[in-house]
């Protein structure tokens, strides 16, 4: 079965034909509503909540960070087909300021604490990977990296799917309190590792983890390093200068780090650990068990903070 849908781009009709009997194995996909979402987190909630009950749209590449992608027109066209729009708030699209979407359909799931939004205080750019050059400035915008925020995502997630799919009420009710659960799972583990001990200083490889320090009371300095590049001299340098007046011993990263980097800081006296904020999909797990390493990976860190 397939059904038309019409847009204007750049002055032209376009007609799309969409598919619906391919979207999804096993079940009928004509009746689904149609949400988008602007990362993976969102991606996540919005399963755990609808699950067959509606088609996801999320059609940015695994290698490239959902802040920072600019969608092609096809692409543009794929968000405008969508019955709801779930942002993230917190300036996370960049995007969103080049292109037109209905504004009845724009959902900010962090509407709820909009008023707690961390400002950066210093902007830094740089060069990496697909999306080329960009900048960490304005608002942060890993807002889920506080799990009572990402609770409170995850609720507006499931107030527009109630809006769509009003006779599934109860059970995306059900599935949203067993996501919750979950969430606060994180949220209490990681509050249980940071009373522990003394918290230790911190050097985080990329300024996304805001939330986070604030949430959990961390000692946190960021540099601008991709885990998978070797830090240039300059780099290196800026980190002793860092290091004068901050001793940190640990440095925390967003995937897995080069080894050669990885040695490098062991000679400085600085470990290194994983904290990945999973903005788009892992390549092995889901959300909760990318977060459930996280917190065994910090634990480590207050473990042997706690034993030094």
């Amino acid at each position: 079965m397939k059904a038309h849908r019409h847009f204007l781009l750049g002055g032209y009709l376009i007609v799309m034909m969409i598919g619906f009997s391919s979207m999804a194995e096993g079940a009928p996909q004509a009746n689904k509503p149609i949400v988008a979402v602007a990362n993976y987190p969102l991606k996540y909630f919005t399963e755990r909540i609808a699950g067959n009950d509606i088609r996801i749209i999320f059609p940015i590449p695994h290698d490239v960070d959902p802040a920072f992608w600019h969608p092609q027109p096809n692409e543009v066209l794929l968000f405008q087909t969508a019955d709801a729009i779930l942002l993230n708030g917190a300036t996370y699209s960049k995007w969103l300021d080049t292109v037109t979407l209905s504004k009845r359909k724009l959902v900010n799931t962090s509407q709820a604490f909009k008023a707690e939004y961390i400002t950066i205080e210093e902007r830094a750019t740089h060069r990496h990977g697909p999306q080329g050059e960009h900048a960490h400035s304005g608002l942060a915008f890993t807002t889920w990296l506080d799990f009572h925020q990402a609770i409170l995502q995850a609720e507006a997630i499931l107030h527009t799917v109630v809006r769509l799919v009003p006779q599934k009420e109860a059970v995306f009710k059900s599935n949203y309190s067993h996501l919750k659960q979950d969430l606060l799972m994180v949220d209490q583990s990681l509050q249980q590792i940071v009373a522990q001990n003394s918290k230790p200083f911190l050097i985080a490889s990329h300024p996304v983890y805001d939330y986070l320090k604030r949430r959990y009371g961390l000692n946190i300095r960021s540099v601008l390093w991709e885990p998978e590049e070797v830090p240039n001299a300059q780099q290196w340098e800026d980190l002793e200068t860092i290091l004068k007046d901050y001793p940190a011993t640990w440095m925390i990263w967003e995937g897995e780090p080069h080894p050669e980097s990885v040695a490098q800081l062991q000679l400085m006296g600085i470990k290194s650990a994983v904290f990945d904020p999973v903005g788009n999909v892992p390549e092995h797990g889901d959300f909760l068990s990318i977060m459930r390493q996280n917190i065994e990976n910090l634990k480590a860190v207050f473990q042997q903070q706690g034993a030094e």
